[in-house]
């Protein structure tokens, strides 16, 4: 199985940019979906993005498009999250997560430890 492991979270200001990184651990991502999801203090995890590795279909929620891209790396086996405009209410830590099936917002078994991303206004 795999291990999603995330990476690149840090501070930046408001209007900055930010990529967080998913690689995978254990094994390939190939035939996987992974998701990125975002949690901020007192709030309910939500759904930022996700990507299926065979063909590379992907999709960003309506509130996040047009800020927030993911894409791969398939020689690093990575997946990232680029994140521009950023706002104070992105706020959140980020965590990965891989799942079969084609299923893209929910159903996620694997998921990493997470990285905090904190914007500041």
């Amino acid at each position: 199985q795999v291990q999603p492991v995330e990476s690149g979270g840090g501070l930046v200001q408001a209007g900055g940019s930010l990529r967080v990184s998913c690689a995978a651990s254990g094994r390939t991502f190939d035939g996987y979906t992974i998701g990125w999801f975002r949690q901020a203090p007192g709030k309910e995890r939500e759904f930022v993005a996700a990507l299926r590795w065979a063909g590379g279909t992907s999709y960003v929620t309506d509130s996040m498009k047009g800020r927030f891209t993911i894409s791969r790396d398939n020689a690093k086996n990575t997946v990232y999250l680029q994140m521009n405009s950023l706002k104070s209410e992105d706020t959140a830590v980020y965590y990965c997560a891989a799942k079969t099936g084609i299923l893209l917002t929910g159903g996620y078994n694997y998921w990493g430890q997470g990285t905090q991303v904190t914007v500041s206004s």
